[in-house]
């Protein structure tokens, strides 16, 4: 479980197609504190620790990506060189500071427009008619793993939607939403509540 709330911005730096696709990802934090069987958030997907090393501060971490998983993440994104937004899973006792963060991606969404306004940015982002019944103004939802709030959604005749999001200074600089830009992909996870709650209506209009 996490909360979308990035801790670290890690790089792949080697790749091994091993059966699973084995990556070693580097990043600036303490391995000590990164335990094997550990779950780590990469830009959103939930991967379990299998190797750690380094020292504090230059640490890497080693983990095994499933075909299911890279078909379903956004296309390129586990290749060397790559960045990714990092989380920890939620400790007993942590802040919830975002909203409920599974680490399962639902869809990948399109970024249709990056404009900044004042020191933010404004970012839209087209979600798959699968997506949109789930996305709703003033809503939660994980972008490549950020929690982030939905300021407005724009339904479209075949059934997408654009959906608009504020990525503020400190958000673009301490993750990889500061580098987005328009015909991008990201990973999207909708917010937990909103899929029991259209599970939930389903039944009911079944009856």
């Amino acid at each position: 479980m996490f909360t979308g709330i990035v801790t670290a911005i890690g790089m792949i730096d080697s790749t091994h197609q091993r059966g699973d696709l084995r990556l070693r990802i580097t990043a600036p934090l303490d391995p000590a504190r990164i335990d094997i069987g550990a779950s780590i958030a990469c830009s959103g997907v939930c991967l379990t620790v299998v190797e750690r090393g380094g020292t504090a501060g230059d640490a890497w971490f080693e983990v095994d990506v499933s075909g299911e998983t890279v078909s379903r993440t956004v296309p390129g994104m586990w290749e060397r060189g790559q960045q990714l937004n990092l989380e920890p899973s939620l400790r007993l006792g942590d802040e919830l500071g975002g909203h409920i963060v599974t680490g399962h991606v639902d869809s990948v969404g399109e970024v249709v427009l990056v404009r900044q306004e004042g020191g933010s940015w404004h970012v839209a982002i087209r979600a798959r008619a699968e997506m949109s019944p789930f996305i709703a103004e003033k809503g939660s939802i994980t972008v490549n793993g950020v929690s982030l709030t939905v300021n407005d959604v724009r339904d479209r005749p075949e059934g997408t939607c654009d959906f608009l999001l504020n990525i503020i200074p400190h958000t673009a600089e301490v993750t990889t939403l500061g580098s987005l830009k328009e015909g991008d992909m990201v990973n999207l996870e909708i917010d937990v509540l909103a899929r029991y709650l259209k599970r939930m209506q389903s039944l009911a209009a079944a009856r």
